[in-house]
């Protein structure tokens, strides 16, 4: 098929020749299906959602996936037949709603302690996603090898690590688009000493929560480095260190001829108003969106949620925020 990421940028001639993936306008089904078992029940998605999702202006969804705990950890490292069924399903709603679909591991928790020994585990259950998903469009859905490498799973490992997962992609979806993250859960940093395969259809990705004691202030999750409670957004410092970062991602595309697309950004709703979580979607929007970058804004209706589902609408200002109605 048709390389999809042959859309060229043409906001500026300093990069305009840069390849990118055409993900438009995204958001992130969180706290769906990359919760593990023990944690079950999961926050289900429904083609309503998707449907609502479209309606508001979004073309990309990128749906985390955690597939350890529903796959045998020895060979021959076999997925859940109803979990794998389940996937697809959810998969299929989004399309059917016109979405394209970023479909990844997430939470491969082994991985991130022992890497290469975790590889072939990892490898076997790309295998399986990759046949499941051959005869897919290669313009609406693509494979994201694994969310926010981190802890042992960095540079020293991490093309022996998703090498091999690509290599068993590309004998059943030869020209689908892969994406990598790098380093140190894949910060905007990790650009910097991310390598990439020499394949036309590989591109990066990098996570954005900058700065992270705004961000994740009062995320208990993060302990025992909980960021305190009451940090604003907006300062002198603030304005500079996001300039700094589109600066970072400009090199990186003038270096390398590609624009990487943003895979999470956003901001804590538990101690954060409303105006200054919107306050900070919009800056960061703004900023990279003039140098082609398109963001998955982290999340949907659950943690860090763009949608109320109790009230029945979009959270007010968000969709503003991101030119998706009129500001």
């Amino acid at each position: 098929m048709a390389l999809v990421g042959a859309a060229l940028l043409s906001t500026s001639p300093a990069w305009a020749e840069a390849r990118k993936l055409p993900i438009g306008a995204c958001i992130n089904i969180g706290n769906t299906l990359e919760i593990g078992k023990a944690r079950n029940p999961y926050h289900p998605v429904t083609a309503a959602d998707f449907k609502r999702i479209k309606a508001a202006g979004f073309q990309t969804v990128r749906i985390p996936v955690r597939w350890d705990d529903r796959s045998l950890s020895k060979p021959p490292y076999t997925v859940d037949p109803k979990w794998m069924d389940h996937v697809q399903s959810v998969v299929d709603e989004a399309l059917t709603a016109g979405l394209n679909v970023i479909l990844n591991s997430h939470h491969f928790q082994p991985i991130y302690e022992t890497p290469l020994k975790v590889e072939p585990w990892h490898t076997a259950v790309w295998r399986q996603i990759a046949h499941r998903f051959k005869d897919y469009p290669d313009a609406r859905l693509w494979f994201e090898l694994e969310n926010e490498p981190h802890k042992n799973f960095n540079d020293s490992n991490l093309r022996a690590v998703l090498d091999p997962a690509l290599a068993v992609v590309r004998k059943s979806n030869p020209d689908r688009p892969v994406i990598y993250g790098g380093q140190n859960w894949s910060g905007i940093d990790s650009l910097t000493t991310l390598t990439l395969p020499d394949d036309p259809n590989v591109y990066p990705t990098f996570h954005y929560y900058e700065p992270f004691d705004f961000t994740h202030q009062g995320a208990q999750w993060v302990a025992p480095d909980v960021p305190p409670v009451g940090r604003e957004y907006g300062t002198a410092a603030d304005k500079k260190r996001l300039a700094a970062d589109v600066a970072k991602i400009a090199a990186f595309e003038k270096r390398t001829g590609l624009i990487p697309f943003m895979g999470e950004s956003g901001a804590y709703e538990k101690y954060i108003p409303t105006a200054q979580r919107v306050a900070y979607t919009r800056a960061v929007h703004d900023a990279f969106a003039p140098i082609g970058v398109d963001i998955c804004q982290w999340a949907y209706a659950n943690t860090f949620p763009l949608y109320d589902e109790k009230a029945g609408h979009w959270v007010p200002g968000m969709l503003e925020a991101l030119d998706l109605q009129k500001r």
